[in-house]
Order: structure tokens, then C-alpha cells, then sequence
């Protein structure tokens, strides 16, 4: 008779160790995928970093060193590498800097945190000794700052100069940093002397000569030239400016219907009536003094039409048409005027005014430049240069994170070293400090520190120079207590870099440490991946 043996149900011990060793996996991926994206970074940090050519699926074409542009154009699919992707953007809102050191920290932090994980240390112990290290590391940056002063023009200088330095427009710096910190400091309000809202600077870009043609405008430019019929104005000296959201044409009905005009009579009647319709508009315009228009962009084609534009000309009332929506704000605040939304509305007091506005030829296209305007708000407009679409891209960009870092100098008005030179003090720091904590918190704090020497080590291994003897050489000079000791790339050699003039905003490093922790942090903690449908 043969033996019936029942199938034995796994042993809780058994489902444990199943149920153990599938988080692990997950973690283990998520850091694998985030850390994969950090690489592909890592080689564009610093002022001999690389850059990265964007082909985007519509054919356009990209060539950037910005981290955030970089990682916001990449297709990320992974959601743990997607984290990383947004950590970019948290630094670029937070500091305008920083983009890409932010994301190589959060990936060095990664790799310590598979070799803690692999020698049996718990999620939330790495987790909450990370919170405590970078809490602290905020202190010992705080510690190494300089406090300074926005009367020091120099200083401010020598911050948007850093920044552009690993950019691949490097070689404008001694021009961009200046405008950059001139467009600031201009718009800065006395009321709120730690608030700048960069939405105050319009940057506007033409093509066409080079990036040395880049100038600050006191006004306002408009990428277009001016709209008239034959003999219509180009100039307007003692401008009177209003900036309209009408339609300056005949009135449509409320619903689209086809109208029959029997007989030339009616349509004389018909034609006769729109032209004392335009008319009868220009004239309430012209009772004002207004002399210039400025006129929103509309969804109907037809806002001003040929016959409009023809009497304006007449009337010598200069016309800027297809003005953006998302531009009146900015216009209406640097004129200092009210948007008018109906010819019934009309009124002097609307208006805003100006010494000049004319078109001006610009290269290959034309221009409309408004100056010397009235009780002026506290705006900017920066014209932005460049010889073909991509180095005019990246020209703004780079120009947008020289405006971020003296942005940050305003709110937080301290200075520190560049070059590798905090985080290997941070490094050094804790590495002393991970010798008196007991238990695995020291050994997760000697990781931090561990994980922070990836930025001098990827500075010099970028600039290709020997990452490991400059390291080695950089802690011995930080242990000497020259706390400003940090590789100045273009020499090849470590120097004192506060006095070589590499210099970044406090905000920019600590905001780099805080926000790759917390994302690390939150990276640990996920032990399981869920789909819904």
C-alpha cells in the first residue's frame, strides 16, 4: 500500500525570510535606479565638467551642463529615479544652484546606505542618524560662512561669477555676473529688503550677434517690431502709453451666422458703418493724448485689422500688437499703468508714460525698446545675445542660475567657499565626531562623511586631475585647520579658495545637504512597490 505523505505548509520562519528578502530587493533597486541617475550627472559637475547634448523627440537639440535641464528632460520612468528628478527641481526653486551637486550627494549617500543596509543595519537607524548628520551639517556650514554685505558689489560679483564658471557660456562670466547682480540689486524693495521675486526681471532673447551684446535695458524690449499700415509711426518721443485688451475692430455677433447683402447700396451702409465704428474708437484713444498702444495677444485673429491699423497710422498712434498674455503683468508694473479692458474705460489715468519708445534694428530682425520711463516700478528687462538658438539658450539659463545665487545672497546674506572646501570640513568633522556616538549611529555618521567627499573627488576627477592624492591632500590641509583649502580646477592644484574667489551662497550648500538627506531618507524608507490600475 503506498505511503500518502500531505504537503507540509511553510514555516513562518519561511515566509519571514521570503517576505524579508523581497523588501530588500525593492530597496535594493529603488537606490540602484536613483543611483543610476546621479551618474549620469556626475560628470557634468564643476567648471571642467562636461556637457550633455538633448535631442528631444520633436528634433529640438539641447546642449546643457545644468543639472535640472538635464535630469528635467530626461525619461525617467523608475519611480525612485523619478525622486532624484524632482530633488533637482526642489534645489533649483530653493537656490537656483546647486542642481546637479544636490543630485551627487543624494547618490553617494545611496551607495553608503547598500553597504550599511548590507551589513544588517536597520532602514530607520541609517535614516534617523542621516537627519541628526545633516542637521549638524548645517551648523558647521553656518560656522564656516562669512557674513556680507549687499553694499559689497565685489563679493555679489565673485558669487554669479562661480556659478557661471561651470557653464558653457564660461567665457562671458566677467559680463553676465555683473548684469546679473546690476538686475537684482534693482529691483530689491526697501520695504522687503530680503525678498527678490525674479518674475521682476524679464529676460529676453534675440538672435543674432554674440553673447558680448548682452545688455541691461531700464525699461521695457519687445521682440517684435511695430505693427502700421504705410507712414505709420516708428518713433514716439514723450510717449503716452496704454496697454489695451481689446478688440480695436467692428463688433462680432454673439453667435457665427452668414449675412446676404442683396445689393451694393447695403454693403456701402455696411462698410461705411465699420470705418465710423473704428473711427469713432481711435478718437476716444486720441482725446486722451495716448500715442502709443500696446495690445494683448488675442484668441480672435482679427483684434486690429489692416483698416485699424490704417487710421492708428493717420492719427500717428504707434502700435505694438500680439503683446502676451502672460507679459502684462510685467509691463503694467514697469509703466506703471492699468490694463484697459474696454474703450468705455479709457481714461488718462490709465495711461503710463515714457521718454522714448522706438523700433530699433537689431541684427537681422527688429526690436521695440521703451526708455526713460515715468515713476518707473522696480523692474528690469535683460537683452539676451547669441550666434545660433543653442548658445542663446544656454545663455539664459546660465543667466537665470547668476540671478538664483545673488537671489539667495539677498534672502541670506552669507558667503562661503567653493571648490570641494565645506564638504570635506563637513567630511573631516564628522569623521571625528562618529568616533564618540555609540552603537550603529557612528557607524552611519562615518558613512556620511564618507559619502560627502564624492563632490571634491568628482571635481578632481573631472578636471582630470588624480581624484585620489588630491583628496588625500585636501584632508591633510583641512586637518591643519585651513578650513578654505578646495581644488581650484583651472590651476590643478588646491589653493585657498576664498582667496582665488570661488565663492557660493551659504543657502546653495546647505539646502544641498538638507534636501539630498530628506530624499535619501525617503528612498530607505520604501520597503514595497504597489501598482494601481
Amino acid at each position: 500500500m503506498a505511503a500518502v505523505t500531505a504537503a507540509q505548509p511553510r514555516s513562518s520562519k519561511t515566509e519571514s525570510y521570503v517576505d524579508n528578502k523581497r523588501k530588500e530587493d525593492i530597496r535594493h533597486a529603488n537606490i540602484n535606479a536613483a543611483r543610476a541617475v546621479a551618474d549620469a550627472v556626475r560628470t557634468s559637475l564643476g567648471p571642467k565638467g562636461m556637457d550633455k547634448m538633448i535631442s528631444t523627440a520633436n528634433g529640438e537639440v539641447i546642449i546643457t551642463n545644468d543639472g535640472a535641464t538635464i535630469l528635467n528632460k530626461m525619461e525617467v520612468l523608475q519611480p525612485a529615479a523619478k525622486m532624484l528628478v524632482d530633488l533637482s527641481k526642489s534645489q533649483d526653486s530653493a537656490a537656483g544652484d546647486g542642481t546637479t551637486t544636490v543630485v551627487v550627494i543624494a547618490g553617494a549617500l545611496l551607495k553608503q546606505c547598500l553597504t550599511l543596509l548590507s551589513n544588517g543595519i536597520h532602514p530607520t537607524v541609517i535614516s534617523d542618524s542621516l537627519h541628526k548628520a545633516s542637521i549638524k551639517a548645517v551648523d558647521v556650514l553656518t560656522a564656516m560662512a562669512v557674513p556680507l554685505e549687499l553694499s559689497d558689489r565685489e563679493s555679489l560679483i565673485k558669487s554669479a561669477s562661480t556659478s557661471l564658471n561651470s557653464k558653457v557660456v564660461s567665457q562671458y562670466s566677467t559680463l553676465l555676473a555683473p548684469l546679473a547682480v546690476d538686475s537684482v540689486l534693482s529691483v530689491v524693495d526697501p520695504a522687503k529688503p530680503d525678498m527678490v521675486d525674479l518674475r521682476d526681471i524679464k529676460i529676453v532673447k534675440k538672435l543674432g550677434g554674440t553673447v558680448d551684446d548682452t545688455q541691461l535695458v531700464k525699461g521695457l524690449v519687445f521682440d517684435k517690431k511695430a505693427s502700421h499700415a504705410a507712414g505709420g509711426p516708428t518713433r514716439m518721443e514723450n510717449a503716452k502709453i496704454a496697454v489695451i485688451q481689446f478688440q480695436i475692430s467692428p463688433p462680432k455677433t454673439d453667435i457665427e451666422q452668414s449675412i446676404v447683402v442683396s445689393d451694393y447700396t447695403q454693403m456701402d451702409r455696411i462698410l461705411k458703418e465699420e470705418r465710423n465704428y473704428i473711427l469713432g474708437m481711435i478718437k476716444k484713444i486720441k482725446a486722451t493724448g495716448c500715442n502709443v498702444l500696446l495690445i494683448q495677444k488675442s484668441i480672435l485673429r482679427d483684434a486690429v485689422t489692416d483698416l485699424s491699423l490704417h487710421y492708428l497710422a493717420k492719427a500717428k498712434i504707434m502700435v505694438v500688437k500680439d503683446v502676451e498674455r502672460e507679459d502684462i503683468e510685467f509691463i503694467t508694473k514697469t509703466l506703471n499703468c492699468l490694463p484697459i479692458a474696454n474703450i468705455e474705460h479709457f481714461r488718462v489715468e490709465k495711461l503710463g508714460h515714457a521718454d522714448l519708445v522706438e523700433e530699433v534694428s537689431l541684427g537681422d530682425g527688429k526690436i521695440v525698446k521703451v526708455t526713460g520711463i515715468k515713476d518707473m516700478g522696480r523692474t528690469t528687462t535683460v537683452l539676451v545675445r547669441g550666434s545660433n538658438q543653442l548658445v542663446l539658450d544656454e545663455a539664459e539659463r546660465s543667466l537665470h542660475d547668476a540671478l538664483c545665487v545673488v537671489r539667495c545672497l539677498v534672502s541670506k546674506r552669507f558667503l562661503i567657499a567653493g571648490g570641494g572646501a565645506p564638504e570635506i570640513e563637513l567630511s573631516r568633522q564628522f569623521g571625528a565626531w562618529s568616533k564618540v556616538l555609540h552603537g550603529m549611529e557612528g557607524y552611519c555618521v562615518r558613512s556620511f562623511a564618507e559619502a560627502l567627499e564624492v563632490v571634491p573627488y568628482t571635481l578632481a576627477e573631472n578636471a582630470g586631475l588624480n581624484p585620489i592624492a588630491i583628496v588625500t591632500e585636501l584632508r591633510n590641509r583641512h586637518a591643519q585647520g585651513e578650513i578654505n583649502a578646495g581644488i581650484n580646477v583651472r590651476k590643478g592644484q588646491i589653493t585657498n579658495i576664498l582667496e582665488e574667489n570661488v565663492v557660493q551662497p551659504l543657502l546653495v550648500s546647505t539646502s544641498a545637504i538638507t534636501l539630498a538627506t530628506e530624499c535619501v531618507r525617503m528612498i530607505l524608507k520604501i520597503d514595497d512597490i504597489v501598482n494601481v490600475r
